[in-house]
């Protein structure tokens, strides 16, 4: 059964309404497509073909746009959008719009002129920087003709273009053109499967967009026509233009098949009883998982401007890769990042330039033995982990002995980490030299995730039968046991500090963090305790998309995510909601009530998300205050990872104890009957 989601005409009955909606598609190299269901950019990331140069990074806007309109029994509609700096919305093609859905990963419009109705597809090659856009007349009385006029740039997705002083060649073709920049750019080639091109170039000037205007920045960018698409349609005939770099690309239909197949096997991996939206974010979730050159594969923390981070990566891989039964991706990850562990650490992110890792964080290690764990215990492949072992070791000893930001174990037992100026933690907003949330000291999920670490090496070593690093790790272990319940429970709050030993004292802060350690590590609290922190986390962070990254009494509480970037980041984590932290959250609710059905329902508000942002997939942030607009990045790995892997989790946990609990009712005593009835 194939996964979709519709959106009709009700609900993309404005210009408004259709471009806020995007949808993505990616080729597996860290390139993409995006854009919006009205066909106006709205971000500077937007482009049919944003193509990685330096595969997975590297990221160029090609393509940026195609506008399109059809002449039909004498009339002439648009189906594309734009808006302009003067505020001007011109063509307006959503008053043809009658239809948009996603079919699968694949973004479909259909559109209206009189009684004809045309669709619109796009997809994406697998493994190479090649975008398809295939129109088909699903229904006319008359021949329908169709005008393509696809709008070019050449720049870094993060950076704008204008057109003063420059202009971009043009070279013939049988079936359209070679766009080159510039001496020594990657040229790239726009063609149809039929019809004409007439070369036609010339700038458009001051387009706008909307989204960059909400986040402060420059909104104003130039794009470069290089001519007209056409084609004269019959009813059941379709035209499909290919904006690739390659010399000869994949054939259009070659990589249909080869997308119909690997959705296919990612919907196979579902359990049949799943609701649809965890169908759709097995699909999402392959998005992220993309080739870093030769080197393996790596994970994209978000689109459209993240790329490959080690947190992320780590965090993410159990929902992307092993709750969809892809071990070998798995195994393929944490090879590749094993190959960049330096002085006990793996890499926070690789710049999108190509420049040497940054190793400025605490957790991204630690969570990389979760992903291990997770892997061995989902495959059975200890083969992986026996290769992995000394790696292992060596990050442990590291950490006890110290390592880069003050990172150490401390005399407690507990790890200890941060220096001023660094932001180590998953809270890692920083304004020029000013760490918004800095937590230096002992942060508790950090200890979690200690423990968490040690417990799954002694594992491995009493398996590897190495009985001296079985003892040593032990009184580890058992250090952090004794100190975590004593040092993080604070009395008067009823609830985990957030982080303990700063420079000023323990930070009561209600903030999310604690719920790590009843979703890593319940045996480091008592039950009393484990129930505590997981009621207060439900009753005061919980929303229906995530959870807010600090209580709305804390004074420095900020509702909305809203301003430029200084103000915005200094909000990132002083309310602002993260969905990803449903996963954690509802690990911990049903480990520690274990009602199922009650622990999964805090995921239903994701079902309505899907429709609203980027279509199909589930955001970075949120409004802390309702009705938690959608922000950030609109596509992120650990989001779409910890929903799908929460909820495959449980689902699998509950159906082991299915027989007990569904027992006929002739076997239950009669004291047990009455009490039901």
């Amino acid at each position: 059964m194939n996964s979709t989601i519709r959106l009709t005409r009700a609900e993309l009955d404005s210009f408004t309404a259709a471009a806020s909606r995007e949808w993505l598609l990616s080729n597996g190299i860290g390139g993409y497509a995006s854009g919006t269901v009205a066909g106006a950019n709205t971000r500077r990331y937007h482009g049919l073909l944003v193509a990685a140069l330096q595969p997975p990074l590297g990221r160029t806007v090609l393509v940026a746009k195609l506008d399109v309109s059809a002449t039909y029994l004498g009339n002439t509609a648009a189906f594309t959008a734009n808006e302009f700096a003067d505020g001007t919305i011109a063509p307006n093609g959503v008053a043809q719009l009658a239809s948009f859905r996603l079919e699968g990963r694949l973004p479909v419009w259909e559109f209206v002129v009189q009684d004809a109705v045309i669709e619109q597809r796009i997809w994406m090659a697998v493994g190479e920087n090649t975008t398809y856009v295939q129109f088909t007349v699903l229904r006319a009385s008359a021949p329908l003709a169709l005008s393509m006029t696809p709008f070019c740039t050449y720049r870094d997705y993060h950076g704008h273009c204008r057109g003063d002083g420059w202009q971009l060649q043009t070279h013939a073709l049988a079936t359209g053109c070679e766009v080159e920049a510039y001496a020594g750019a990657t040229r790239y080639r726009l063609t149809a499967d039929c019809g004409s091109f007439t070369p036609q170039p010339g700038w458009y000037w001051n387009f706008k967009q909307r989204k960059e205007t909400a986040r402060g920045l420059d909104d104003v960018e130039d794009l470069f026509r290089v001519g007209e698409f056409s084609a004269e349609l019959q009813e059941g005939e379709s035209v499909t233009l290919t904006l690739s770099t390659a010399h000869a690309p994949m054939m259009p239909q070659t990589a249909q098949r080869i997308e119909h197949s690997a959705r296919q096997k990612l919907l196979d991996s579902v359990p049949p009883a799943a609701p649809e939206y965890i169908r759709q974010l097995s699909l999402a979730a392959d998005q992220f998982i993309v080739a870093r050159g030769d080197a393996g594969k790596t994970v994209l923390a978000g689109y459209p401007w993240f790329g490959d981070w080690g947190r992320d990566t780590m965090i993410a891989l159990p929902g992307l890769a092993i709750s969809t039964q892809r071990y070998d991706v798995a195994a393929s990850v944490l090879r590749t990042f094993a190959r960049y562990v330096s002085e006990g650490m793996l890499p926070n992110r690789f710049p999108d330039g190509g420049e040497a890792p940054e190793y400025n964080t605490v957790d991204a290690t630690l969570w990389y033995f979760h992903a291990l764990d997770r892997y061995v215990q989902a495959s059975g492949d200890l083969k992986l982990a026996r290769e992995l072992y000394p790696v292992l070791l060596d990050i442990v000893e590291w950490h006890l002995r110290g390592t880069r930001y003050g990172i150490r174990v401390d005399t407690d037992g507990l790890l200890r980490a941060g220096e001023a100026g660094a932001q180590l933690t998953w809270m890692d907003a920083k304004v020029g030299e000013h760490v918004i949330t800095p937590r230096i000291g002992k942060p508790v999920e950090i200890n979690a995730l200690w423990y968490r670490a040690l417990t799954v090496l002694r594992s491995l070593a009493t398996q590897f039968a190495d009985d001296t690093n079985v003892r040593h790790l032990d009184m580890l272990a058992s250090a952090v046991r004794r100190a975590f319940e004593a040092r993080f429970w604070s009395e008067a709050h009823g609830y985990l500090f957030d982080v303990v030993d700063t420079p000023s004292g323990d930070d009561s802060a209600l903030r999310p963090n604690q719920i790590f350690a009843v979703s890593l590590a319940p045996e480091l609290l008592t039950e009393a305790h484990r129930r505590a922190v997981v009621d207060v986390v439900a009753r005061e962070l919980w929303t229906p998309v995530g959870l807010r990254s600090l209580a709305a009494r804390d004074p420095a509480y900020a509702p909305l995510y809203r301003g430029g970037p200084g103000e915005r980041d200094a909000k990132y984590h002083q309310g602002t909601v993260w969905s990803w932290l449903l996963g954690p959250f509802v690990s911990a609710h049903y480990q520690t009530y274990g009602d199922a059905p009650r622990a999964l329902s805090y995921l239903d508000g994701i079902e309505g998300h899907l429709r609203e942002a980027c279509i199909g997939s589930i955001s970075e942030i949120f409004d802390g205050a309702p009705p938690h607009q959608p922000e950030g990045c609109f596509a992120q790995a650990w989001s779409v990872a910890e929903v799908l892997r929460a909820w495959t989790d449980i689902n699998f946990q509950a159906q082991q104890h299915l027989p007990d609990a569904a027992l006929p009712d002739a076997v239950l005593p009669d004291a047990v009957l009455q009490g039901v009835q």
